[in-house]
């Protein structure tokens, strides 16, 4: 295990480094240009298009499509997950409170990533066995013809299985499954790691079964719940500590620049490492410019691409700069750096601080909802991929190896969990990121058409 740990380090630090940093940012930099800041012209039209379509009665579509609300927590459901909680404690160990503050900047320009994402999955969405589907792997084909965009979709199609749907979901079983353990550890209770591996994989099998639709209404019910709890709960934790804010803010913004005057010479964090864990950390919870989310966004069935495309701007900024941002200042306000601890049991530290042994208890429960509703997003989008690549009926032997993936993933140790998924969403970025750039001249013109129409 310690071998293949250094062998996947060393990938990640060749990919994550330099080529993702300058591929990931550049893409988002670029289309925030053409787009003449999207995120902040439109930021106030794209909430009344996600909140004026708010619903939690389960509104079925045809063929597979969702409302835009469906769509909209099917995609939050993915982002808002492990990254928001042990993401984030794992980016202020390994990056220092700076890495937060390239998480922002990465989020910001991914706001613009996203909106070209989404309104390249409506764009080129199409019927395949009766039901509506989209993503990367079309866009691509769309953006480079002939045999080399179908070896670029389909490599897109494998990484993006490997990724999310395996890899991926072995990162949200692995910190359930850490969550829990420190729960029942603190206890005196001796609960294996598997046991809950399995339960978890009982429920979500159930949950896969149903389909698009099951798998539409659980959400659409499942995100603003826990997202209002977390929310409550976290803002009461920072209440508590108003006085340490201006200190969180000041270690956050010199550490970005400066990470050995706040974590000292002793840690070895430099700005690479800032930005490095930032943009990392903050790509796997916001997930702009994976080529993740267009799947959710390409059922949508919507007026035009346009207004998805600002739909999905608004599931970034909830992700990054409102549940990311309560973990982070929960656990600089309250000091639990220094607990020594980190992933889910730094945050746990956290709330424990403030809420005794009700907090690290709090924290398992949340996690345990947003772990699970992102594997069911996960899964949902692996699986439109590998239908793609093998046809409708390989669905179910794809659950079937998912749900494997989970149970194993509740018992391997952290940090080779996290390095693998780094890994393939690495490789995933690639092709998806050149498709964007490619079609960038298709996005602006379906941005200055439908954006003009809804003005008037």
């Amino acid at each position: 295990m310690e071998t293949i740990l250094e062998l996947v380090t060393q990938a990640n630090n060749f990919l994550w480094n330099t080529i993702l940093i300058v591929l990931l940012c550049g893409t988002g930099i670029y289309y925030t240009i053409r787009l003449k800041f999207i995120q902040v012209r439109k930021f106030k039209e794209a909430c009344k298009v996600v909140f004026g379509n708010f619903s939690l009665k389960g509104a079925k579509g045809k063929n597979g499509e969702m409302t835009p609300f469906q769509s909209i927590a099917t995609a939050i459901a993915a982002q808002v997950g492990t990254g928001n909680l042990a993401g984030a404690a794992t980016a202020l160990i390994g990056g220092g409170p700076g890495a937060i503050f390239w998480m922002w900047v990465s989020a910001f320009f991914g706001m613009a990533t996203i909106y070209a994402e989404a309104t390249l999955a409506q764009k080129y969405k199409t019927v395949v066995d009766g039901e509506v589907t989209g993503g990367p792997t079309y866009y691509i084909r769309a953006a480079f013809k002939g045999k080399f965009g179908k070896i670029l979709a389909g490599m897109f199609a494998v990484f993006i299985i490997l990724a999310l749907g395996f890899m991926g979901n072995m990162v949200q079983s692995n910190s359930i499954g850490a969550a829990f353990s420190e729960v029942f550890t603190a206890r005196g209770i001796e609960i294996p790691s598997v046991a809950i591996g399995i339960l978890l994989a009982a429920v979500a099998g159930f949950i896969f079964l149903g389909g698009t639709q099951r798998l539409a209404s659980v959400v659409e019910k499942m995100v603003p719940i826990m997202a209002g709890i977390y929310i409550v709960g976290s803002l009461i934790v920072i209440f508590m500590n108003i006085t340490e804010i201006p200190n969180a803010l000041r270690m956050i913004f010199v550490g970005a620049f400066s990470p050995k005057a706040i974590v000292g010479g002793a840690a070895g964090i430099t700005v690479r490492e800032a930005i490095r864990f930032g943009v990392a950390r903050g790509l796997f919870s916001n997930e702009a410019g994976m080529g993740s989310t267009p799947h959710a966004h390409a059922r949508a069935k919507v007026e035009n691409p346009h207004k998805q495309g600002l739909a999905a701007m608004v599931s970034v900024f909830i992700d990054t700069f409102i549940i990311l941002n309560l973990t982070v200042f929960s656990i600089l306000t309250t000091g639990a750096m220094s607990s020594g601890k980190d992933g889910t049991a730094l945050t746990q530290a956290a709330f424990t601080t403030q809420f005794g042994s009700f907090g690290d208890i709090f924290i398992a429960v949340c996690l345990f909802f947003f772990a699970f509703s992102t594997i069911l997003g996960w899964h949902f989008f692996g699986e439109i991929n590998a239908k793609y690549l093998f046809g409708k009926k390989m669905a179910k032997l794809y659950s079937l190896i998912v749900l494997v993936f989970i149970i194993v993933g509740s018992t391997l140790k952290v940090d080779l969990v996290w390095s693998l998924a780094d890994f393939f969403n690495a490789l995933m970025v690639i092709p998806n990121a050149l498709a964007l750039l490619a079609l960038s001249g298709t996005v602006v013109a379906l941005s200055k058409k439908f954006g003009a129409k809804n003005k008037k």
